[in-house]
């Protein structure tokens, strides 16, 4: 007897099409039988562990046949110290990508709509659609944020807004003075969602305080992650920050020990190295500038970046892609977010870079 099983399904699952990571180097190697292979797709950290988590690590595996600590208590404390709030703000998740799911979980509902950028990070409009929820996308203004046009398209359907800053996969930015005036005339009863996921690559002067907005606004909260200037983008684990009253929410949703040891302990030591952090963002600002130099010398056009990665027109997209694995060199094509004529290229070490502009130079010679 068959099932139909789309029938069955919840209405917002149906029609979802899975997220599509950047392509594994070990799939490559599979595809085309090749190896030296550079992989500069998802925005991971070129350095590798910082020495203070491959420690604590170590440490931890002695001790996997117990469950993890649910509640995360060391590194809450620690989060706490540095963010400067209570330790009953925070939410622990499988990365920032669960926390947000969890959010939606607790929040958004059939019928409700959620607003986000045309070109903002695609788990927004598969959430929403998984939840059953409508989505608002609102187009670009200079590939960034129009907040204007975010606040005209509120309505009384409105749960939640989705704000990345800097954005994914554009890498552009809102000042905190933007912010701010924004945060002032949305309505107490819209949630608003600030993704900060690569907040430690803005220059320290051009930060918002988003942390300390939190007593002001008790409709915000932050989300942030240890799977990118920390390093620790294959244990998953990230949070937010809201109030606690919020957080008491989130965490009646959240799965228990959705955080395993290993990664607990390794954010926790991450916290402590900010050497290692500081090494991280000096290395992206120098290649992001020697990325703009090289982009500007050939004529293409890029979009300004204060994440790490950077987007830039490239056309034909898809045959160029192609051709740059097989040059052994893995980028991210981002038809999907409503850019099909653009690449985006994370930042990695210096020959890896390296490598990408001589393969870019020949694709870009054979296509011509």
């Amino acid at each position: 007897m068959a099932i139909d099983l789309n029938a069955l399904a919840n209405p917002g699952v149906t029609g979802l099409h899975p997220y599509q990571p950047g392509k594994p180097i070990e799939e490559l190697e599979r595809e085309l039988g090749i190896n030296n292979i550079v992989k500069l797709a998802s925005n991971e950290n070129p350095l590798g562990l910082s020495a203070k988590a491959q420690q604590a690590i170590q440490q931890a595996t002695s001790d996997l046949t117990r469950y993890p600590d649910a509640n995360g208590f060391y590194l809450k404390q620690a989060l706490a110290e540095i963010l400067r709030c209570d330790t009953a703000q925070l939410t622990l998740g499988n990365g920032s990508n669960e926390v947000l799911e969890i959010l939606f979980r607790t929040f958004v509902s059939p019928g409700d709509e959620v607003i986000f950028d045309a070109h903002a990070f695609i788990v927004y409009a598969l959430l929403t659609q998984s939840s059953g929820a409508t989505a608002r996308a609102i187009p670009s203004l200079d590939w960034g944020h129009d907040l204007d046009a975010m606040l005209a398209a509120i309505n009384d359907k409105t749960r939640l807004i989705c704000i990345a800053n800097p954005n994914n996969p554009t890498g552009t930015y809102l000042e905190p003075e933007q912010l701010s005036a924004f945060l002032q005339q949305v309505p107490e009863q819209v949630l608003v969602v600030l993704d900060e996921a690569y907040f430690e690559y803005v220059p320290a002067e051009r930060r918002a305080a988003s942390v300390e907005w939190l007593q002001r606004y008790p409709n915000l909260c932050i989300t942030r992650t240890f799977s990118k200037a920390y390093g620790l983008a294959g244990l998953r684990i990230g949070y937010l920050i809201s109030s606690a009253e919020m957080a008491g929410l989130l965490n009646r949703v959240r799965e228990p020990f959705n955080c395993n040891s290993l990664a607990l302990a390794a954010a926790t030591a991450s916290l402590v190295d900010q050497d290692y952090v500081q090494r991280s963002v000096a290395l992206n600002q120098s290649e992001m500038a020697r990325f703009e130099r090289y982009f500007a010398a050939k004529g293409i056009n890029y979009i300004a970046s204060l994440g790490n990665f950077i987007t830039a027109e490239l056309q034909p997209a898809s045959q160029i892609y192609q051709a740059l694995l097989e040059q052994g060199v893995i980028v991210r094509p981002i038809g999907g977010y409503g850019m099909p004529n653009h690449l985006r290229i994370s930042v990695g070490l210096p020959e890896e870079n390296d490598r990408f502009m001589t393969a870019l130079e020949a694709v870009l010679s054979d296509t011509q």
